[in-house]
């Protein structure tokens, strides 16, 4: 059974992402499943550390517009908003250059006030490139 409020297709998703950092990177939507959202990310130069690897920050950007933007299917958007508390990460391995990332996000919690997300950010060999959780608080959009 699908966990999502008001789903939106993957094009709705992607055209959502038309500017700011998410389309800096790169990032695209790519399967919405019934409890689970993945997307990509191509590794450019523009994405790399001094030491050649993928700059952590770009796994904490996809990962939390990966958990972010599941919170907000979880909800009614007319009523309410999502917005991040907290996330960490764990780089596992690096990513390199001209390699295509895949993020997906599952819920651990999705609560009235809150929601807990899991992301798994995997290379193109399926190895485990970077963990994150992700904490987003859920709030009145008069709070707002």
């Amino acid at each position: 059974m699908a966990i999502w409020y008001n789903p939106l297709t993957l094009t709705e998703l992607n055209a959502t992402q038309f500017k700011g950092l998410t389309r800096t990177l790169g990032i695209a939507f790519t399967e919405l499943g019934d409890d689970f959202l993945r997307a990509t990310m191509r590794v450019t130069e523009a994405l790399l550390q001094p030491y050649g690897i993928l700059h952590g920050g770009a796994n904490i950007t996809l990962a939390e517009t990966l958990g972010s933007t599941a919170a907000v299917l979880c909800i009614d958007r007319n009523r309410f908003r999502c917005v991040g508390q907290e996330i960490n990460a764990n780089h596992l391995r690096p990513g390199l250059l001209n390699s295509l990332l895949t993020g997906s996000a599952r819920a651990f919690h999705v609560g009235l006030r809150s929601q807990v997300w899991g992301i798994e950010i995997r290379d193109e060999q399926d190895k485990l490139v970077c963990v994150a959780r992700l904490t987003m608080a859920v709030i009145a959009q008069s709070a707002a």
